[in-house]
């Protein structure tokens, strides 16, 4: 749980879709006010894909949208970047993903927030950066997945590219997003200074990759695919077909594979000059296998007619890594039931059903995570945020009547 230490922190977040409302995700979380700018009319169009919960909020959205506020703007309007030039005056973070000059375009660029506001921290989230040839180019997660080669990693040798299977650079871009926020809004807090942040999908994606990503930039090369094997080289490190499953396995050190060949009735292959390199093991590091293939082969053949569960909790008591692989849903039913870990599962009532959420992603003795309410409805707090602003009801009227502001159906 988090530890609401952003209480008091306005957000103005024009971002759509994930990168950027992931951002404003963890600082709600952390308990700033978000406040949510939409076009009226459809708005996010993250609210219109899968699943509904409520009219307008799909799971996807309601999932990165917690607890924000939303204000249905049309920033086309003289009256609509009106509002946005009041709500620039008092907010500490201002967070776009537009493509690079959109917002320039609607006037406003860092240049004209922060004459507004000095002390503003402005976000950029974008594919490629703000500057270079690729500035200008459209992203979505499995193109940038595609562009800075992480495709390229999935699988093994020979293989066709696969890409992740789930939105990982726009999550991450997000949480790097929130990290880029957070350092600006510490030296805001210490030195009354803004800044300008620039955040890309395509620098994220690197900063995952970072010992591969290093050692392409070094110039030695490109990391070989290795698939569904570990990243220690180890013969150990791998993934097993079961007779009704897969699993893991992490037998990377001497103790850890030799509790794992004898487990599985193989206890004379660590000892094996042929099948395994011993002066790597008298050296202290990682198994190394003279005859990769034979070894995988032999392991292969010993798991094949395990069962799965009892493979894993045999492995778990002789201390080697490993884990059953399993389904999100089975995770979450397997904690819940049988308490394998503590998850801080948070449930949300909406009109069509109960999200749960995960939080913050981290505990804490001193949580005081805030109690967010239900994602918002499109326009839902349009007229309580003007209202704030010191606007009379008839200019409020008036703007609605103008399209400068929509509010819910509800309202």
């Amino acid at each position: 749980m988090g530890l609401n230490a952003l209480q008091g922190v306005r957000v103005l977040d024009l971002s759509h879709v994930i990168a950027g409302p992931t951002a404003s995700h963890y600082l709600a979380l952390e308990g700033a006010e978000v406040i949510k700018i939409e076009k009226p009319g459809k708005g996010d169009i993250l609210r219109r894909s899968g699943k509904a919960l409520a009219p307008g909020i799909s799971i996807g959205f309601a999932a990165i949208n917690l607890g924000k506020k939303s204000l249905a703007l049309d920033l086309k309007t003289s009256g609509g970047k009106d509002v946005l030039r009041r709500l620039l005056a008092s907010a500490d973070v201002f967070i776009e993903n537009f493509r690079p000059g959109a917002v320039a375009r609607l006037g406003f660029d860092y240049a004209a927030v922060s004459a507004l506001n000095p002390r503003i921290i402005y976000a950029s989230i974008s594919g490629f950066g703000q500057e270079g040839a690729w500035s200008s180019r459209a992203a979505y997660d499995h193109v940038v997945l595609s562009a800075i080669g992480m495709s390229m990693m999935q699988g093994m040798e020979g293989q066709e590219p696969m890409k992740v299977g789930f939105p990982v650079v726009d999550t991450a871009t997000g949480m790097m997003g929130a990290q880029a926020i957070l350092t600006a809004l510490i030296r805001q807090f210490r030195q009354g200074q803004g800044a300008y942040l620039d955040v890309s999908m395509a620098q994220a994606g690197l900063q995952l990759m970072w010992p591969d990503a290093s050692r392409a930039a070094t110039g030695a090369g490109d990391a070989p695919r290795i698939g569904n094997r570990g990243f220690s080289g180890s013969p150990g490190a791998a993934t097993f077909q079961c007779d009704d499953g897969w699993i893991s396995t992490a037998a990377n050190t001497l103790v850890q594979f030799t509790a794992l060949c004898k487990v599985l009735g193989l206890p004379e292959v660590h000892n094996d000059p042929e099948l395994i390199d011993q002066l790597a093991l008298q050296n202290g590091g990682f198994i190394v296998a003279k005859d990769a293939d034979r070894v995988h082969a032999l392991l292969v053949q010993a798991v094949m007619h395990r069962r799965v569960d009892e493979l894993e909790k045999t492995l778990m008591a002789h201390q080697v890594p490993c884990a059953k692989l399993r389904q999100l849903s089975d995770l979450v039913a397997s904690c819940q039931s049988e308490a394998l870990m503590t998850l801080p599962l948070r449930r949300t009532d909406y009109p069509l059903g109960v999200m749960t959420d995960f939080g913050s992603g981290y505990k804490s003795d001193q949580s005081q995570e805030p109690d967010l309410p239900c994602a918002p409805r499109l326009g839902q707090h349009s007229r309580d945020i003007l209202t704030g602003l010191g606007m009379e009801q008839a200019e409020i009227e008036s703007l609605i009547l103008a399209g400068a502001v929509a509010v819910s159906d509800d309202d």
